[in-house]
């Protein structure tokens, strides 16, 4: 059997488990098992469907070993913010809320009559956001949720998986960092700010830095996965995003270069020693996240390809032709040259993607797309647009501008995007690789393990 590491990567539209070993020296990746994760719509309320994604994730762990793989170790990562509660029996209360869900709205307003928002930056460090884990909590708590009162714990979604599959409970902190709830200088939980807030205490787990042996897996999910072999599982950079950036981020012949993970979400940011918690940070919307050896995410949370995966589900449903390299070939030919403001609300999660284009062109008196290939253009040129604006925002709040781009995940295979975000940057443009999350999640492991 060959000694393998296995990053399970949980993103907002999919998921996959993913096999790591070293070969001559090399890391080589052997993708096992890809699922589908959706969004569920029930009652006034938007959930994730955790009991799936954890058969699912499962599933992986059981082909890997079935198919000759010696498992080392175990990594997960997940997309940010959202968390599950469990009760004092371990029980899961509920499926998580899906950060989509339109009950946060309005409160970050709410919030910051209690608290100065100057002073929060300056302690927390993070990009204020409505689908933060901070608005999520004083929602529940506005409207006097006996979830809340029920729950024993709080566990983001990593931390959630990794709990059934060790019944160690606590929170890895890059995960954790992006709540809105840490103190970005002692990376520990904001305790004055959760006081403050009305938060209950109890439910916040002790921090846990990237690069930590959490457990083992239980000896009942072992006998269910056929595996008589001792499994460790790692805390890895559990935020996706952290774990993508300690893949590829380093200087390169003297250049700053900065990183984008393209996906559902574009994560633009540079890597730093310290936090930057000045007043011209928090009025650019940049967040301070917690990365691996100490290190900080300086980015910036962008709305990303969610537009365009968006447009492609509506138009499959219409059943129309959604095959992406005839879209792109069609954005290449189209004129058009209307743009979007990618992060406006209006694009959250409306009903009719299309609508909520054309509104926004009719209010900014621009012309509206008319065909799949001007939509697909205008979203993509959006895009590049608000990358170069994410990057003007970088050069001026550090020390040395950037002048090298390194696009990382699913949306590095676009190659439209890629030249538009070159062309309207002026930046060197770098691509790939794909799974950089699951290489981040991986060499961690396999650091990890080594010392132990």
């Amino acid at each position: 059997m060959r000694d393998a590491y296995l990053a399970v990567d949980f993103g907002g539209g999919s998921g996959r488990v993913i096999a790591g070993y070293l070969s001559e020296g090399e890391l080589v990746l052997d993708t096992v098992y890809r699922f589908q994760n959706r969004q569920v719509k029930l009652g006034n309320h938007i959930y994730w469907d955790f009991l799936s994604l954890f058969e699912d994730m499962k599933r992986g762990i059981r082909m890997a070993n079935e198919q000759g793989y010696h498992l080392v170790s175990i990594g997960i990562d997940t997309w940010g913010v959202d968390f599950g509660l469990i009760d004092q029996n371990g029980h899961l209360i509920g499926n998580p809320v899906c950060y989509r869900d339109p009950w946060t709205n309005g409160m970050p307003e709410e919030v910051f009559k209690m608290i100065d928002v100057v002073g929060h930056y300056e302690e927390t460090g993070t990009q204020v956001m409505p689908i933060n884990t901070l608005f999520q909590l004083y929602a529940m708590k506005q409207e006097s949720s006996a979830l809340l009162s029920m729950a024993d714990k709080l566990l983001f979604m990593p931390d959630l998986f990794s709990y059934y599959l060790t019944g160690v409970a606590n929170s890895e902190y890059s995960i954790a960092s992006t709540s809105e709830l840490l103190d970005a200088r002692t990376r520990d939980w904001n305790i004055s700010l959760i006081k403050k807030l009305g938060l209950p205490e109890r439910l916040f787990c002790p921090i846990v830095m990237p690069g930590t042996r959490r457990g083992t897996l239980k000896p009942e999910i072992r006998e269910e996965l056929g595996i008589d072999y001792e499994v460790a599982v790692v805390a890895v950079a559990s935020h996706d995003t952290a774990s993508a950036a300690y893949a590829v981020t380093g200087e390169t012949a003297g250049e700053r270069k900065a990183f984008l993970s393209s996906g559902t979400w574009s994560l633009l940011g540079v890597m730093n020693d310290e936090p930057i918690l000045t007043e011209a940070a928090r009025v650019a919307g940049f967040t301070n996240e917690g990365g691996v050896d100490g290190k900080y995410c300086f980015l910036q949370n962008i709305t990303g390809l969610w537009i365009l995966q968006k447009l492609i589900a509506q138009w499959t449903d219409q059943g129309k032709e959604v095959a992406y390299d005839v879209l792109l070939s069609a954005a290449e030919q189209a004129k058009i040259e209307s743009v979007i403001e990618v992060d406006d609300p209006l694009f959250q999660s409306p009903d009719d993607m299309e609508k909520a284009i054309d509104s926004f062109c009719e209010l900014r008196n621009q012309p509206k797309p008319t065909t799949s290939g001007e939509y697909v253009r205008c979203v993509l040129q959006s895009l590049a647009r608000r990358y170069r604006e994410g990057i003007e925002g970088l050069n001026v709040l550090l020390e040395k501008p950037v002048d090298c781009l390194h696009i990382i995940g699913g949306g590095s295979q676009n190659n439209l995007l890629n030249r538009l975000t070159a062309e309207t940057t002026g930046l060197r443009v770098l691509t790939g690789p794909v799974e950089a999350t699951a290489i981040g999640n991986i060499k961690l492991q396999i650091k990890t393990m080594s010392l132990y």
